[in-house]
């Protein structure tokens, strides 16, 4: 027999004991790898960057983890903003959701508290012994939002609102900071006769218009002004709150915003303010990235002050108590929680606020131990005010429909223009919107 022949037959009987051996298999799928005994897998399903923020963050911890617990499995899914609500709403539908979550806190997230389907974390916390990780000013803010049910999301990052200032303007023309609205509005008046620009407002984004009559109105009403219009124990209608608006139309109409301020965008306000254009800001501790960037910071960290929301006369707000958020908060399936997820989760997040800041520089909802030396002086300023706050108030429309939001950005834009627009037209509609909204 040749070779060639041999090798023939050598290959047909290999195909024939290979066919035998699919044939004897019947109809059965191929197998698939082994997976590790008792594995648990970990999801986290968000709209941000995986190696960004507080994404980055839970990534490491993890990766630590994981080291010496091979049997958990830590994976990141990214999904786009735009699609996060409803992609939520249809795995909890399903009884699919995912370990954790970003999810929209407020009236969307109360929609899986009543099916059961979100974690309650202050009790997960407290079971694990790691509930005084939380700071207790972030905890009743994101209480609020669900109407004080219980504590169903982490305040991964924590932002809180007041005025920033120009020192070296300050200190030129013997300015102080202000105690109450009069002073700051006496400031402003002065700053604007000597030639400068009193604030920078990015009109052109609606909503900074209303965190200033927000900031009237909670040290009118005190810090839960916005929970009992919600709630409707409060109406817009009120006096004080026309007062709030009319305050701020003031502002406006005096050109303490500028001459055009609803052409003005966020990035064009923040570059006003840090090249010296403007004295005062109004906006959240977010803006420390910018802040703290050379780059951006024209005037210099050690220049820019803080003062807390002024004070009314006979109002019930307090200096102590700000306006703050939680961004994007992160949700916990209910149905997905365990043993094995409740260890991870005590190792992530007992570290989880000191590594935010030692690592990011990033101000948290969660206490920090330690203060790395290095942090920038403004970030260290924030974090030591949020460890103070006595309460944390809503923004102006943190409760509003679609519609009645729309309505508050769009007539804000009118009412610092508008000398015919009155405060009280203003407050009148909102009011309907959200009256119509509870029929």
């Amino acid at each position: 027999m040749s070779a060639a022949k041999a090798k023939r037959r050598s290959s047909r009987a290999l195909a024939a004991v290979l066919l035998i051996l699919l044939t004897s298999c019947g109809s059965a799928p191929i197998a698939k790898p082994a997976e590790p005994e008792n594995e648990t897998v970990i999801l986290y399903l968000s709209s941000n960057k995986e190696n960004e923020g507080s994404s980055k963050i839970i990534g490491e911890l993890s990766a630590e983890y994981q080291a010496s617990h091979p049997n958990v499995q830590y994976k990141f899914e990214n999904v786009a903003e735009s699609d996060l609500n409803q992609r939520v709403q249809l795995l909890a539908a399903s009884n699919d959701l995912p370990v954790l979550f970003s999810y929209q806190s407020g009236k969307p997230l109360l929609d899986l508290i009543n099916s059961d389907s979100a974690l309650d974390l202050e009790q997960t916390f407290s079971a694990l012994g790691i509930r005084d990780r939380l700071n207790p000013a972030a905890v009743e803010l994101l209480k609020a939002y669900v109407d004080g049910r219980g504590l169903y999301a982490l305040p991964l990052e924590l932002n809180i609102e007041g005025f920033w200032y120009n020192k070296d303007i300050f200190a030129k023309y013997g300015l102080k900071e202000p105690e109450t609205w009069e002073d700051m509005l006496n400031i402003a008046e002065t700053l604007k006769r000597e030639g400068i620009q009193p604030f920078s407002v990015a009109g052109k984004e609606k909503w900074p218009i209303t965190r200033l009559i927000n900031a009237y109105a909670i040290r009118e009403f005190g810090a839960d002004a916005m929970e009992r219009v919600d709630k409707g124990t409060l109406k817009l209608t009120d006096p004080g709150f026309a007062k709030a608006a009319a305050t701020v139309q003031d502002m406006g109409l005096r050109g303490y915003f500028g001459s055009r301020v609803n052409t003005i965008d966020m990035g064009t306000s923040v570059d006003m303010f840090l090249q010296g254009k403007a004295a005062m800001f109004y906006m959240g501790s977010w803006q420390l990235r910018a802040f703290n960037d050379p780059s951006q910071n024209k005037i210099g960290t050690d220049k820019i002050g803080f003062f807390s929301i002024p004070l009314v006369p006979g109002g019930k707000g307090t200096r102590d108590e700000y306006p703050v958020n939680a961004g994007l908060t992160t949700t916990f399936s209910q149905s997905a929680y365990g043993p094995e997820v409740g260890q991870w989760m005590q190792y992530v997040f007992e570290r989880y606020g000191d590594r935010a800041m030692s690592e990011l520089g990033m101000v948290t909802g969660f206490n920090v131990r330690t203060m790395p030396a290095d942090v920038p002086p403004l970030t260290q300023m924030v974090q030591d005010k949020i460890n103070h706050v006595k309460k944390g108030a809503l923004w102006f429309e943190a409760r509003f429909n679609t519609r009645a939001q729309l309505t508050a950005w769009n007539n804000a834009q009118l009412l610092v223009t508008n000398a015919a627009y009155t405060p009280e037209q203003y407050m009148k509609e909102l009011q309907r919107e959200l009256d119509e909204e509870r029929q």
